[in-house]
């Protein structure tokens, strides 16, 4: 009887030691990386629609290997890494791209960032064929370095000037000459342009290569904004750039035309009115014609201008105006020989997409319904199919769909609930999907345009497989009505070992910026993991998308405009309050966390939310939008001398007094979008009305707060402070 006890008391421990679930840590998350997803880099369908290109590993190099599509059989080694080489040098090759005809690949390496879309990178060409690799320019690193569509030139940008290499004769070059720091930068667009239309790159080639469209941004006029970097000198230095605030002066902007035959540029007409944007240019299929975007500063107005290549004058093909503001895409794609073009618009409250004769007259309305069309991937014109990703399935889904230019066959191509998005091969052939969940990572998959499964590429079986030593709270879904009556999507994540009869402590985030979403049926590789750590810790974790938000349409999405952290306040106010009524909440316990526009809603619900809110943390956070950028703010506010409530009204910098609970401020010294001059001037606020709250610096990081142990060391502390007051 007692070796009996004793065997049963060991296989008992035994069993115990199996089956005990791991620890979620901080350092798991930030330093060890240990729940990355893998993906489907180095993946690359071919031209010929019968091949595709992945990477190989040999040895300490990669390949480039070729391999049929439908078998999945190895064709040929393409390119051996070890081979690539400039004198002794030998280039890494795992990220590579064709060049348009597929005789030639490029390398960049030693990429230095820049601001969010630009780097500087130094760029090598390998001749497929002669098994050659040469630098781009033996001159300086370049920046977005781009083919011609021949393949055999590369137009780049280097210290705001424009440059062409020719390989067929080996001779760069330059385009323009009066490129100049902080005054005159061409091909590359100032730091708003970049920031807030999300595009760096400000040129084109036309349809065969024979031409050169690019914008010319004068930025003297345009204050500048500094901040110290503190790197162990003597003194700091001092890193200067243009940032126009709400209500400053803009870039004045001129758009050229290089001819590369004639070595001739030609300026294009875009009218007399300097305080404008022009946010997009784009070729037609038409090589001399030239579309360009022209917006008013209000940007409730947007004009699509056809260029004459030769001389450059234009004509309005299209207009469209708005009472609130309209949104710059890059849906716009023109059809093949002059047929006109597709354009999204959200004229009928749903973005959805619309196709043009080329004289602006309206053909069709193609998608139709109360859902969004959240991008448009392509138009093929041999099937007269289109295909775009939509919200059909739900606020709360992505899926791709295809159908026909007059509006009939559309097919939904992905399969399953949750959020997918595809990948398009040049002439749209197949796509590489991606597809998962709010509690299952991505799986990447290869199929043919009409949706079929090919390949699967990448299924994460490892990270799946790991998640089982965890014990994970499943993300539910759920609605609620706010005091208006307006149904709001949210989420939440309960403690593991989750009790009804208990009473637990919330941890709310949201960021709830205008077109955002934070409640998507989508895998979250950070979040998921830091907010399954504090489940782990015995919190709640709740996410909810206020008023303001994206895939309902244009009056929800624009109902905050004139007034942005009113109705979001609100919302999370009611948000708040619902989750207090729930019998397994305690409501003396509810914190916020946020990040940029979350960070400002922080701000805001620590004062003007403080009868709610017991603690709150805000990092990046906007405390005055005076303070922001002039694109965006405007967009939603207008200038600050035409809405002064909008501005003053809703700034967390003006009730610092009703503060009340805990408040943990973060941010990053070097940060070159919402400045560091925010938080200060909130903490200036808060001294004044004698609020202790905690205050975090990092210095010399930017808006995102990351590298080397930066991540590690802020969620540790928010870790710390949830922990301590919440």
């Amino acid at each position: 009887m007692k070796s009996f006890f004793l065997s049963v008391a060991v296989f008992s421990i035994v069993s115990i030691n199996c089956f005990a679930q791991k620890i979620i840590s901080v350092e798991d998350i930030w330093s060890k990386y240990a729940f990355m997803p893998a993906s489907a880099g180095g993946f690359n369908a071919m031209k010929d629609g019968l091949h595709y290109t992945d990477l190989e590993k040999e040895g300490d190099f990669d390949n480039i290997v070729k391999y049929e599509l439908k078998s999945g059989k190895k064709v040929a080694v393409l390119v051996k890494g070890a081979d690539v080489k400039v004198g002794d040098k030998t280039i890494n090759i795992s990220d590579y791209s064709f060049s348009p005809d597929e005789t030639k690949l490029f390398f960049s390496t030693e990429s230095e960032g820049i601001y969010r879309r630009s780097s500087v990178e130094t760029n090598y060409v390998y001749d497929i064929k002669t098994g050659k690799t040469m630098p781009l320019s033996d001159n300086g690193k370049q920046m977005f370095a781009t083919f011609s569509p021949v393949g055999n030139k590369v137009a780049f940008v280097r210290a705001n000037n424009l440059y062409i290499k020719n390989f067929d004769n080996g001779k760069e070059i330059q385009i323009t000459h009066d490129g100049k720091n902080n005054e005159i930068k061409n091909g590359w667009a100032d730091w708003v342009y970049e920031e807030e239309f999300s595009k760096a790159n400000y040129f084109e080639w036309n349809a065969d290569g024979s031409k050169l469209a690019f914008v010319r941004f004068d930025e003297s006029k345009v204050k500048e904004y500094s901040f110290d970097e503190y790197n162990n000198n003597l003194y700091p230095d001092k890193v200067t750039f243009k940032y126009p605030k709400a209500g400053e002066d803009n870039s004045v902007l001129s758009v050229y035309v290089y001819d590369l035959a004639g070595n001739k540029t030609t300026m294009v007409d875009i009218g007399k009115e300097t305080d404008i944007y022009i946010p997009r240019i784009q070729w037609t299929t038409d090589k001399n014609t030239l579309s360009l975007q022209r917006m008013n500063r209000l940007q409730n107005k947007v004009e699509l201008m056809y260029a004459n290549a030769t001389d450059g004058s234009t004509k309005t093909i299209l207009s469209e105006e708005s009472k609130t503001y309209i949104d710059i895409t890059d849906d716009l794609i023109f059809l093949p020989n002059n047929k006109g073009f597709i354009w999204s618009s959200e004229a009928d409250n749903y973005n959805h997409l619309y196709y043009y004769d080329n004289t602006g007259k309206l053909v069709n309305q193609i998608t139709k319904g109360n859902w969004d069309v959240i991008s448009f991937n392509g138009y093929d014109e041999k099937l007269n199919t289109l295909y775009y990703i939509s919200t059909e399935q739900g606020q709360i889904n992505r899926d791709i769909y295809s159908i026909k230019l007059d509006g009939t066959s559309k097919k939904r191509l992905s399969t399953a609930q949750g959020t997918s998005s595809a990948d398009f091969s040049t002439g749209l052939k197949y796509y590489v999907s991606s597809y998962s969940n709010a509690n299952t990572p991505p799986v990447y998959e290869l199929h043919s345009a009409d949706g079929k499964l090919i390949k699967v590429l990448e299924d994460n079986a490892a990270l799946k497989a790991k998640m089982k030593e965890y014990s994970l709270s499943t993300k539910e879904f759920f609605t609620f009505k706010n005091t208006d009556g307006v149904e709001l999507n949210g989420w939440m994540m309960k403690p593991k070992n989750f009790d009804a009869t208990k009473k637990y402590p919330v941890y709310m985030f949201a960021y709830n910026g205008p077109g955002s979403n934070e409640c998507n049926n989508a895998w979250e590789t950070f979040d998921f993991w830091w907010h399954s750590l504090l489940n782990q810790e015995g919190y709640m974790v709740v996410c909810v998308d206020g008023r303001g938000t994206l895939g309902r349409g244009r009056e929800f999405k624009h109902c905050t405009y004139l007034q942005l952290g009113k109705l979001e306040t609100m919302d999370q106010i009611d948000a708040a309050k619902y989750l207090g009524a729930l019998p397994y909440v305690d409501k003396s316990r509810i914190g916020f966390q946020g990040w940029s526009y979350g960070g400002y809603m922080a701000s805001l619900l620590i004062t003007k939310g403080a009868d709610y809110f017991k603690s709150t943390i805000a990092v990046a956070p906007v405390t005055n939008w005076k303070w922001y950028d002039n694109i965006y703010t405007e967009r939603f506010l207008r200038k600050p001398q035409d809405n002064k409530s909008g501005y003053e009204d809703n700034s967390p910098v003006n009730f610092t007094k009703q503060m009340k609970g805990n408040f943990l401020l973060i941010h990053g010294s070097g940060d070159d979008n919402v400045h560091y001059q925010n938080s200060m001037e909130l903490a200036n606020a808060l001294v004044k009305n004698n609020k202790t709250f905690d205050f975090m610096t990092y210095p010399n990081k930017n808006h995102g707060i990351y590298g080397g142990y930066t991540r590690t060391h802020l969620y540790n502390k928010m870790l710390k402070f949830v922990k301590e007051n919440l």
